[in-house]
């Protein structure tokens, strides 16, 4: 591949949030060149090409697929679905960005990583993932951009609270009188946008994305009244304890 100074967008198909697909559209309407990384070719992919993306099909977890992509890149979003390869990933694509000479990474990590240390972790193997993920790159040496947002508001509230709100007016989740502040998805993709824009003066630097404020339940189920017109409440229900099956 040609060295065309593209911005590679990674999860570029991704439906959870689509913060990669949307990232790509906010640069390509800024006239910025972006290569967008998928992992096949489909329908999603073949609309990423028609708004003027180059696509490249890839797997994060092959280097040889991770450097075919990066080379010629000199901005990168590093953005990907949590699973057990997640840290080999993050250090392939480390390990690649050294060697081709990126000037900056953004890196999608999560905002529960401000919290840990080395002796205050979680049992969350997800959250484990990015915190590691993060001492990975900064130990590479790379220009990183760390992005941690709270959940996403389309990945967690409308697909968890939507059926029970609409069939049964109640939010039923085992959360107590635990507070959040859910943010959108497009507000996190905006930031990305602006920082691969122009990353110079965001290098190093860290970015925790909130919500508007944060509130437990309750206060959910009463913007969800306000919202519909129509009393919605909120119902403490026991967590679900699977049996793997």
């Amino acid at each position: 591949m040609a060295d065309n100074g593209s911005i590679l967008v990674t999860g570029a198909a991704g439906q959870l949030g689509a913060v990669g697909r949307t990232v790509t559209g906010l640069l390509l309407d800024r006239g910025l060149p972006v290569r967008a990384m998928v992992r096949r070719e489909d329908d999603r992919a073949a609309a990423l090409r028609a708004a003027g993306a180059e696509v490249v099909v890839g797997d994060l977890l092959e280097p040889a697929d991770v450097y075919r992509v990066v080379s010629g890149c000199r901005r990168v979003y590093f953005g990907m679905s949590v699973s057990a390869g997640y840290l080999e990933a993050t250090v392939t694509m480390a390990a690649v960005a050294r060697e081709v000479g990126v000037n900056a990474l953004v890196n999608m990590s999560q905002m529960t990583v401000s919290q840990m240390s080395i002796q205050n972790t979680t049992p969350s193997p997800q959250q484990r993932q990015h915190w590691l993920s993060e001492q990975a790159l900064a130990w590479s040496g790379l220009p990183v951009v760390t992005i941690r947002p709270t959940v996403f508001l389309e990945g967690f509230f409308l697909p968890l609270t939507g059926p029970t709100v609409r069939d049964r007016g109640r939010i039923e989740l085992p959360f107590g009188r635990g507070k959040t502040n859910p943010v959108a998805a497009a507000d996190v993709a905006r930031v990305v946008a602006a920082v691969l824009a122009d990353p110079g003066p965001h290098l190093g630097r860290i970015y925790e994305l909130t919500g508007p404020r944060s509130q437990d339940m309750h206060g959910v189920a009463r913007e969800y009244s306000d919202a519909l017109n129509r009393e919605v409440t909120y119902s403490d229900i026991p967590p679900r304890i699977g049996n793997g099956s």
